[in-house]
């Protein structure tokens, strides 16, 4: 049975035509507004800072249209996560389950994983703000329905790398080690970048995949056997 918080802003975009719809924009359109409107603000000030007010502001309109998708900033901060997770989630198993030896998919999942990190950086870094430290014991039933869901989709992302790490380790490309212990360095590096990357008015994308491409070199040299 699908939580009340998972289905809020589907059923009442279904159950009822808004201004966004009228006007032809679509009600999945206005949703993914608000919700960069709303990574935006939360990456800006924070989830304790930010009202629905705060991502109004941001959005340039009033907070009902905020409010007549999401009923509260808990919402929001849970759609967002669940929005990067299944991004994230469709960017990294292919690539994670490609035909290649161990340790091009770990350089492909790296890269590809810094290039999220670059090309979405609100969205990545309100997901690594971590919904388990902000909102345990803050929430109603459903809403913990929904965080165990969360949860569960990050288990799976984590795990994505686990294989790699695993498979490499069974064939000697990866030095002895724990594939569940050696994957925390792993992703700390590269969900690291959501603090430290910073988007320059001269970026281009080669600079970007330079950055991608640094990133990926360092998590491959630090799991790699031997010298």
């Amino acid at each position: 049975m699908a939580s009340e918080t998972r289905t809020r802003a589907r059923s009442r975009a279904a159950g009822r035509a808004g201004p966004d719809d009228a006007a032809g924009n679509g009600a999945d359109e206005s949703r993914a507004e608000i919700l960069r409107a709303a990574a935006t603000a939360f990456m800006a000030h924070g989830y304790a800072a930010t009202s629905i007010d705060t991502v109004a502001d941001v959005l340039g309109a009033t907070k009902g249209r905020v409010y007549y998708y999401y009923r509260s900033k808990t919402d929001l901060f849970f759609d967002i996560h669940r929005q990067a997770m299944a991004m994230n989630l469709a960017v990294m198993r292919p690539l994670a389950m490609a035909a290649h030896p161990a340790a091009v998919r770990l350089f492909n999942m790296a890269r590809a994983h810094a290039m999220l990190v670059m090309e979405h950086l609100p969205t990545q870094r309100v997901l690594n703000q971590g919904v388990e430290l902000h909102l345990t014991g803050r929430t109603t039933p459903s809403q913990r329905d929904v965080l165990t869901e969360l949860m569960a989709m990050r288990t799976q992302f984590q795990d994505l790398y686990v294989t790699v790490l695993r498979d490499g380790i069974e064939s000697a490309e990866f030095r002895e080690s724990e594939p569940r212990l050696l994957v925390k360095p792993v992703l700390g590096a590269l969900n690291w970048m959501t603090v430290w990357y910073h988007p320059r008015p001269d970026e281009t994308r080669k600079s970007r995949d330079r950055i991608a491409d640094e990133m990926a070199t360092f998590v491959l040299h630090a799991v790699r056997a031997g010298p």
